[in-house]
């Protein structure tokens, strides 16, 4: 998160400011969505001088990106908690319990409807707001970062590295997930669940032939 603001929070009490903003925001863009949403607004909610959100974001865009990345980043702390939790014995689990707790967070988690790991959807199940499919980083889009970071996660849990082309792999599994959730998500308020278990089979057989080599250790 930090890598999208203008300047690091060096104190507990400003990042505790920064929380909060972010927070607010998550909390507006469920109330009044993308277009709704004001810098003065999440500040006023965040009890902090809009000259203080400024210091740390340059307008709301830059606000939303941080909130994405913010996003990004308790998806998989909350992906790696249920990996321990449940110690799958075969890497299929893992897809799943991905899949289970992006659908858990776009029904629970505050503004998650509205943008998740960066693109904004100005109705559930999009289409995304044109432009924002970069709001992550500059150079690769919203969905090659989320395989990037799931990549280094199944790096972790295996002792061996997976075959060749594991990244492409990883891409395009990211991307038709993505597509099946948002379909999902446009049938149902949370969540078709016919449509998310045909996600997950999609996936697990997509995922297959680069992953059947590479597997926890069973217990």
């Amino acid at each position: 998160m930090t890598s999208t603001l203008r300047r690091r929070p060096s104190q507990r009490r400003s990042a505790e400011r920064v929380e909060r903003m972010l927070d607010e925001c998550a909390t507006l863009l469920e109330e009044v969505g993308y277009d709704g949403l004001t810098t003065k607004e999440v500040a006023r909610r965040a009890e902090v001088p809009i000259g203080t959100f400024y210091q740390f974001f340059p307008d709301k865009q830059g606000l939303v990106r941080a909130l994405a990345m913010r996003n990004l980043d308790r998806f998989l702390v909350r992906v790696t908690d249920r990996i321990a939790a449940a110690e799958p014995a075969h890497w299929s689990q893992l897809s799943d319990l991905a899949i289970d707790e992006f659908v858990a967070m776009k029904r629970t988690t505050p503004g998650f409807a509205v943008v998740d790991f960066g693109e904004v959807l100005p109705s559930p199940g999009g289409p995304a707001l044109q432009g924002t499919n970069h709001m992550l980083d500059s150079a690769l889009e919203n969905s090659a970062v989320v395989a990037q970071r799931l990549r280094a996660l199944v790096a972790g849990l295996h002792d061996k590295p997976a075959g060749e082309g594991l990244d492409l792999a990883l891409r395009v599994a990211v991307e038709a997930a993505d597509a099946v959730l948002k379909l999902a998500f446009r049938t149902h308020p949370q969540g078709d669940a016919a449509l998310i278990a045909e996600c997950k089979q999609l996936v697990r057989r997509y995922l297959a032939e680069y992953l059947s080599a590479a597997r926890p250790d069973a217990p």
